[in-house]
């Protein structure tokens, strides 16, 4: 394996972790408000299933695009640049999702909560769609011009196969985060997460599938046959496990779709990183993409140094936090007072 390939694999790698962590965070924050039901303690239970861990889940996105940046050059300028209406919508969609978790506990306030409310939920939904329309624009290919750069409206970037990757990680973020939700949780929250995931289950199945089968006949490599049906045995094992209350299994399964997903979008991509619709010639590679050898070298020494230090700090951040959540647990709400007395 040469330099080009480690950095793409590891880029992939990152993005899976954070599709992994991240996946389940906007999984919660889209069913806050089903899961709550007119309730600011069941909301407080459900969204403090994540408090603990979301920022650091976000470290994972921020790593694999500055990985992206200084190891494919070409790939991130292109990239940022076409896609980049899409991409500050997202980015304004996550700062509203951490500002709205940082501050809704702050004010003391019914009205101020539920705006804070609203903002989780625009927060998750938009990424949960927008990620899965963007890596399917980068399996599939986009109008790349001689100039290295993404010509074309936004229509272009719309095609049926991109709707489906945004409707895919959608549908599959909100599954991963209902299982997320039924091992963090116990007593009536964790019930009714038990019944979304079974309501999810099927849909998601269908979704993902076609999805996956979809990509598989139009761009996949023969091994990503092995990726595809790994992801299908990971939704069945879920739903089994669910079903026979065995919540660390069923996290389990879903986390090997999210995996096995992200891997078979990745692999199809191999070796191009942004694919020309225009013409062959104008295709994107980890090798006309990316940086000299020497800085990858470089990189490459200070990313195995750097990154098991990070994996066992996340780790035990997880096991210090692993205890379920009920509804007793939650004390009364704090906060300053919306607007003054005097």
């Amino acid at each position: 394996m040469d330099l080009q390939q480690f950095w793409f694999v590891l880029i992939g790698v990152l993005f899976t972790g954070y599709f992994v962590l991240e996946g389940f965070d906007f999984g919660v924050g889209m069913l806050m408000p089903i899961l709550g039901k007119g309730s600011d303690t069941r909301r407080r239970v459900v969204l403090n299933t994540i408090g603990p861990v979301w920022d650091a889940n976000e470290v994972w996105l921020i790593t694999a695009g500055g990985a992206m940046f200084a190891a494919f050059p070409e790939w991130y300028a292109s990239m940022f640049s076409g896609f980049y209406l899409a991409l500050l919508l997202l980015l304004v969609a996550l700062i509203l999702r951490i500002c709205a978790i940082e501050y809704r506990a702050k004010i003391n306030d019914p009205k101020w909560r539920a705006w804070c409310d609203i903002g989780i939920g625009i927060g998750s939904w938009i990424p949960a769609l927008a990620w899965g329309w963007v890596f399917a624009n980068l399996v599939r290919g986009v109008p790349l011009n001689s100039d290295r750069q993404i010509v074309g409206s936004v229509w272009d970037l719309l095609s049926p196969y991109a709707l489906l990757g945004g409707l895919t990680t959608g549908v599959l973020f909100a599954l991963h985060g209902a299982v997320f939700l039924v091992l963090k949780t116990g007593g009536e929250v964790r019930t009714d997460a038990q019944r979304i995931v079974r309501l999810l289950l099927v849909p998601t199945a269908v979704i993902v599938g076609g999805f996956g089968v979809w990509t598989q006949l139009a761009y996949g490599a023969g091994w990503t046959w092995a990726v595809l049906v790994t992801a299908v045995l990971g939704l069945v094992l879920a739903g089994a496990a669910n079903a026979a209350g065995r919540d660390g299994w069923a996290f389990v399964g879903t986390t090997l779709t999210v995996i096995s997903a992200t891997v078979l979008i990745v692999g199809s991509m191999y070796p191009n990183v942004l694919p020309s619709t225009i013409s062959p010639l104008y295709d994107l590679n980890i090798y006309n993409a990316s940086s000299t050898p020497y800085t990858l070298k470089v990189m490459s020494w200070a990313a195995l140094l750097a990154t098991p230090v990070v994996l066992v700090y996340q780790g035990w951040t997880y096991w210090v936090f692993r205890q379920r959540l009920t509804v007793e647990q939650i004390p009364a709400p704090t906060g300053l007072p919306l607007t003054s007395k005097d």
